[in-house]
């Protein structure tokens, strides 16, 4: 796979910013100014991208009343079954091309979830620039061959997934010459129990698939996203609304656009700390070891006398000689006389050093 690839104007990389797609979902609540003024939001906040989703009812599963079809206990569980709240939680078709546009307006990259094989063509018709497969969709090959067959860069979640299911997806990907894959760590609960994120393993799926690597984050709060970015996650994907009080089908785990604006900041912040693995010192670093200890008279010497651990210290500031040579310094003598302060070099040596 690749480890570099674009989206829109933007870079995903081991080296560039942290890609953060803010995803509406179902926020909107079925209002197309809400998703607007959502989008308003997105960019205030810094993010690189809005992602939407593309299914209706109808093409991502059957009005059916079997048990398997119910939403069980948990966050939809007052929901008749899944029909119905697909059906309250799809974001309208006939509205997606003025999102799309509306969002590169504001310098937003703006792409979506395809949830069949009518969803990439509707997508493709908009020249969206990215396709993301959503973790329960990891298991559908043709719904993966179809979108690595568009050549657009693919980010596929692994929330239910085992290894086998990875192997799988990627390998589609790779057979029809797509290799602009990235790989995002998710847990499939809504909102994500901390204990079930195991964020230890994105560096070992970077080393396993050799692919760019990022989260995909249902928990609450940014702690989790900034720990994956400090473990190399380079894609972020969280969930926005306007307010949580608003109510809506994912607003119960997704950020406010003032809390997602904080965790843009942060992860810039913590880019900026991680730096590179060197051991060399940055300019300011360096002015700063005038600060650091350093060999100094402590107390009026005249010459002729000796040097002793009552007369030269270790002691800040950095300006006398290094603190190795101390050992060398005591018992010699003093070749003039010297002030209470004076940082000790070697020419202040009646015998130098051998």
């Amino acid at each position: 796979m690749n480890k570099s690839f674009k989206i829109g104007s933007k870079t995903i990389s081991e080296t560039s910013p942290t890609y953060i797609i803010a995803e509406m979902s179902g926020n909107h609540n079925g209002d197309f100014n809400r998703a607007l003024k959502i989008i308003d939001k997105i960019k205030i906040t810094g993010a690189d991208a809005v992602k939407l989703q593309t299914y209706t009812a109808d093409t991502i599963t059957i009005d059916c009343d079997n048990p398997e079809f119910r939403t069980g206990k948990g966050l939809w569980e007052n929901e008749s079954n899944l029909y119905s709240l697909y059906k309250k939680a799809y974001t309208p078709w006939e509205w997606q091309e003025e999102l799309k546009n509306y969002a590169e307006k504001l310098g937003l990259d703006c792409f979506s979830s395809p949830f069949d094989l009518t969803a990439i063509d509707f997508m493709e018709k908009l020249n969206m620039p990215a396709i993301k497969i959503a973790s329960y969709e990891i298991n559908d090959i043709p719904l993966i061959r179809k979108a690595a067959k568009t050549g657009k860069p693919i980010i596929i979640s692994t929330g239910i997934a085992h290894l086998e299911d990875i192997e799988r997806a990627l390998k589609t990907c790779e057979e029809e010459n797509n290799k602009n894959v990235a790989l995002l760590k998710c847990t499939s609960a809504y909102p994500s129990p901390y204990e079930d994120m195991n964020i230890r393993l994105i560096p070992n799926m970077k080393e396993t698939f050799e692919c760019v690597v990022g989260l995909s984050d249902h928990t609450l709060g940014s702690e989790v996203a900034l720990g994956a970015v400090a473990l190399g996650a380079k894609i972020i994907e969280k969930h926005i609304t306007l307010k949580r009080s608003d109510g809506g089908v994912d607003s119960a785990f997704s950020m406010e656009a003032e809390e997602f604006a904080n965790m843009v900041s942060q992860i810039r912040n913590l880019e900026k700390a991680l730096g590179k693995v060197t051991y060399a010192l940055t300019p300011n670093q360096e002015t700063g070891r005038d600060g650091s200890r350093s060999l100094y008279i402590v107390k009026d010497i005249k010459k002729g006398e000796t040097f002793t651990k009552d007369n030269v210290r270790s002691i800040r500031p950095g300006k006398g000689l290094h603190t190795m040579y101390y050992e060398e310094i005591i018992g010699k003598t003093s070749a003039s006389d010297y002030k209470k302060g004076t940082p000790m070099s070697f020419n202040m040596l009646k015998e130098g050093i051998k």
